[in-house]
């Protein structure tokens, strides 16, 4: 699982670099990102601008960070492409997800 990661204020800003994030790349995605929420990051934006495809395996594996994180952690979503938006609102995780256009959105918005 190829990602980035880089501090803008108080978030980690954590990119996918790759197209699919599907049952193939699920596992390793969770781990990476629990590398982080077990370092102690509790603001997160994941940035998806460069995910073309997700399914449910893919969702579920965003979902166990956000529970990883506990009540007191904060993931917001970024840069969904239509594709990736639509699975986000079919599975209704736009209502368990705040979702922002770009990452630059997500670090503005208020708290």
């Amino acid at each position: 699982m190829r990602i980035e990661s880089k501090v803008v204020g108080r978030y980690l800003v954590v990119k996918v670099l790759e197209p699919r994030l599907g049952a193939d790349r699920a596992v390793n995605f969770k781990e990476a990102m629990w590398k982080f929420v077990d370092q102690g990051q509790k603001s997160l934006v994941l940035d998806l601008s460069s995910v073309e495809f997700i399914d449910s395996t893919g969702l579920g594996a965003i979902l166990s960070v956000l529970k990883r994180m506990g009540t007191d952690g904060e993931l917001l979503v970024s840069g969904a492409s239509d594709a990736v938006d639509s699975m986000f609102k079919l599975t209704r995780m736009n209502r368990i997800f705040r979702m922002f256009s770009t990452v630059d959105d997500a670090i503005s918005a208020p708290v």
